[in-house]
């Protein structure tokens, strides 16, 4: 792969500022964001009142502590404006969820917290190894969704040129990359694999593809998904996070150089991880759910927002700001089987080390006779798998899911395709259990 490591000159000078400088600006910044909340957001208002607390009440950091958590339930209760900040003049775009597990949130933006996201996600693209002029094939979803439009904003203003291609018409993707030179691609990690398929449907060998960086977000996926995707197209892959209750993408990116977490833009949003069961903070370093509050947003600031994604704090390496491990996955979509607790990454991360399987799968679970089951449904790698050596590599995975997650899983290993593919989110886990 070619060495991508960014310039030193061109980072911005907050990005390897000294710890001491990020905690006074962020102390200042803080300040302002809890008075602007409390002042202009009647939720905001009423919460830290029923708590007895006041944005003068924060002299340090670690008076954070002290506010009340948001949850996205907060958010749906006050749709559709209630929590926004400005008077809806001021608001320049709108982003909102797919509601399908309730309410839509929404989320409103001024101008200034469009530029605000486009410089994140400047920072972002340049520490993936982009520079101005290179080409960006940008497949995440446009519309309401923030990953698009998020990455797009922030594309320009760089100085990319940028294919706006979304998701789907996968043999067409393969195509627009390989016309257009694509250098950098951006879309979920799932569907950088039906893209990897497709090119070796179309006989098109995709380590000469153009591409050297992909940039990979919006869903958990592990390294051992990296390593077959560096791989197989002599790429880079670099994971970004983001979410549109705290900006969209952009939020914190790993950085090409060193690939060992996710450094967070802490001038702009910062982070907390808590025991995700008693509230409590835990120390740097520990595994537990992350929490952001907002430092420079207008239209919809986010005070100590409960993401339910599991990580912990790091030092920092490549930049002076904090790193935040690759999620694991989340407090709230863990699948407790017979009382173990278990997330989709874990079944990844065994299904990635057999090589007879193709890195495609989706859990099912059931509940029959008052017990609950779990079936894993993968794809063989060749359509030239006996159904013998089927079968055998099924029992390596079931045997490895139990040896290393503690629970008895069904593999049902099907031909190439069996598997249904994602333009978006993979749909990791299908719960029938009633």
């Amino acid at each position: 792969m070619k060495d991508l490591t960014p310039d030193k000159a061109s980072l911005d000078a907050i990005e390897v500022a000294s710890r001491d400088e990020i905690e006074a600006l962020q102390l200042s910044r803080m300040q302002h964001s809890l008075s602007h909340a409390y002042n202009n957001v009647p939720h905001y208002k009423a919460q830290f009142d029923t708590q007895g607390i006041h944005p003068d009440d924060l002299n340090s950091l670690a008076d954070l502590s002290r506010f009340p958590f948001t949850v996205k339930q907060d958010l749906r209760d006050n749709y559709p404006f209630g929590m926004f900040a400005v008077p809806k003049s001021q608001v320049n775009r709108i982003h909102a969820s797919s509601g399908t597990t309730g309410q839509p949130t929404v989320i409103g933006y001024t101008a200034n917290d469009l530029k605000m996201w486009s410089e994140v996600m400047q920072r972002s693209l340049r520490a993936a190894g982009m520079q101005r002029g290179d080409v960006l094939h940008n497949a995440y979803g446009y519309g309401l969704f923030t990953g698009g439009l998020g990455v797009h904003g922030g594309a320009e203003e760089m100085g990319l040129t940028v294919v706006p291609v979304s998701g789907g018409m996968t043999q067409r993707q393969v195509r627009l990359i390989e016309d257009f030179g694509a250098k950098g691609i951006s879309v979920t990690p799932s569907y950088a694999l039906s893209i990897l398929d497709e090119y070796r449907e179309q006989g098109i060998d995709p380590k000469k593809s153009p591409l050297q960086v992909g940039i990979f977000g919006a869903e958990p996926w592990t390294n051992a998904m990296r390593d077959e995707v560096e791989e197989a197209f002599d790429m880079h892959a670099i994971d970004i996070y983001g979410l549109s209750e705290v900006i969209g993408p952009g939020v914190s990116m790993e950085c090409v150089e060193s690939k060992d977490g996710l450094h967070i833009w802490e001038d702009h949003f910062y982070p907390e991880i808590i025991n995700p069961e008693t509230g409590e903070l835990v120390p740097d370093g520990e595994l537990g759910e992350l929490v952001f509050t907002s430092l420079t947003k207008e239209a919809f600031p986010i005070v100590r927002y409960r993401t339910r994604d599991l990580t912990r704090l790091l030092p920092g390496t490549a930049r002076s700001m904090r790193r935040m491990e690759k999620i694991t996955g989340r407090s709230d979509d863990m699948i407790i089987l017979r009382g173990v607790n278990v997330f989709p990454t874990q079944i990844e991360e065994q299904l990635m080390s057999v090589e007879q399987l193709a890195p495609h799968f989706q859990i099912e679970l059931q509940r029959a006779n008052r017990l609950d089951k779990m079936t894993v449904k993968v794809e063989v790698a060749s359509s030239d798998m006996s159904e013998s050596d089927q079968k055998a590599a099924a029992e390596m995975l079931a045997s490895k899911i139990k040896s290393s997650v503690g629970v008895t899983a069904e593999v049902i290993a099907g031909e190439i395709g069996s598997v249904p593919r994602s333009q978006g989110k993979a749909v990791r886990v299908v719960d029938n259990r009633a």
